[in-house]
């Protein structure tokens, strides 16, 4: 896989693609649309308050302002960190590779680690010993062979796996700001991870305090950042499971290390590998796995380009166009496409609609690229 490859954004771009993504109703999804649409972050956020009228906005749209970018880039630097954007070498291939990516990622230590080809290493908060030790095992193994070991921070196989390769470089994902690590007793490995020769990396702002909500986008980044995710001792509805149901939607390949059908612990584990996936009985059978994996060059699927933006075609939807596609969307998501072919309306103009609805707050967005009516 290639890393360490783009182009490094002016402070002006980094600055706007911050006000961007910090605006009312801008998720990456939109964020890349608007890109695509109109060239630049500069030019969308010229339209985002026309946009979110037009889309039925009932209360006045907020911009992030450059004053606000501006204090966020000088809290990030108080905290030895910085923001990536989504074409830059720092920023994680295989993260890059998936639906969605976030267009920017607060963070602090090491590039080069962040570049390398990755592990995702998660499980039961509780673990066992055993399963501390054989995570231990696997994260050691995975590192001396090449690979960065990622996982979210949390107590149990989490801060097993980190600190097994923290001599070779681990990368933790936070659900909350770079400033702010959860749970408090791993602040200590936090540091060590960033200031050692580690990496931490989150989407969201500084000074943000994570909540339960904020979690499955966590695991999102762990599955998107990694080749293959490694499930060790996951309870049946445990976080853990959300981060292997992602990583399978973002095509990776999602292993599991069998258990006790009498430990609670090993219910998650054993289930996912009734559905199919890899069991692991050995360190040695992860390093197998990752071999062909660590070959393959991934495609580029989430980017948002300034310099080579789709050439689109005029789109001018007028308020019958609006309504029609606003009448075709309703609770139960749907795939663009087919939303093309019911409405007639010229795919360019569904798509700027589309980005209207979403700015004002009325439009979910699905995987798999499907929309609904919020």
């Amino acid at each position: 896989m290639t890393s360490r490859s783009g182009i490094a954004l002016s402070e002006s771009q980094r600055i706007a693609w911050l006000r961007l993504i910090r605006s009312d109703n801008v998720g990456p999804v939109t964020f890349r649309e608007l890109i695509n649409h109109y060239g630049s972050a500069e030019e969308a956020l010229e339209r985002l308050p026309e946009l979110a009228v037009r889309g039925g906005a009932r209360k006045r749209f907020r911009v992030a302002s450059v004053t606000e970018a501006e204090s966020e880039l000088e809290t990030a630097a108080r905290h030895k960190g910085r923001f990536v954007a989504i074409g830059e070498p720092d920023y994680p291939p295989a993260l890059r590779a998936i639906d969605g990516a976030p267009p920017l990622l607060a963070m602090s230590g090491s590039g080069d680690v962040a570049t390398r080809p990755a592990l995702g290493l998660v499980g039961a908060r509780n673990a066992s010993v055993a399963g501390a030790k054989f995570t231990a095992m696997i994260a050691g193994a995975a590192a001396g062979a090449g690979y960065t070991v990622v996982s979210g921070l949390a107590r149990g196989i989490d801060a097993a796996a980190h600190r097994a390769s923290l001599a070779h470089g681990t990368l933790a994902a936070l659900a909350g700001g770079l400033d702010r690590p959860y749970p408090p007793e791993n602040i200590e490995l936090y540091r060590a991870i960033c200031e050692d020769g580690g990496v931490a990396i989150s989407e969201m702002p500084y000074g943000w305090e994570p909540r339960a909500r904020d979690f499955p986008r966590r695991n999102r980044l762990i599955a998107g950042c990694s080749l293959a995710v490694v499930v060790i001792e996951a309870a049946n509805r445990s976080g853990s499971l959300i981060t292997a149901r992602l990583a399978n939607e973002c095509g990776r390949l999602v292993l599991a290390v069998p258990g006790s059908p009498l430990d609670p612990r090993a219910q998650g584990t054993n289930g996912l590998i009734k559905q199919g996936a890899m069991i692991v009985c050995s360190p040695e059978d992860v390093l197998e796995a990752l071999a062909p994996l660590s070959q393959m060059e991934l495609p580029i699927r989430g980017g948002a380009d300034e310099e080579d933006t789709e050439d689109l075609p005029p789109a001018a939807p007028d308020d019958d166009d609006r309504a029609r596609v606003a009448e075709a969307l309703g609770p139960s998501p749907c795939e663009i496409d087919d939303l093309i072919r019911f409405t007639g309306v010229n795919p360019a103009a569904v798509q700027l609609i589309l980005l209207e609805l979403d700015l004002a707050g009325r439009l979910a967005r699905h995987p798999g690229g499907r929309v609904s009516l919020i």
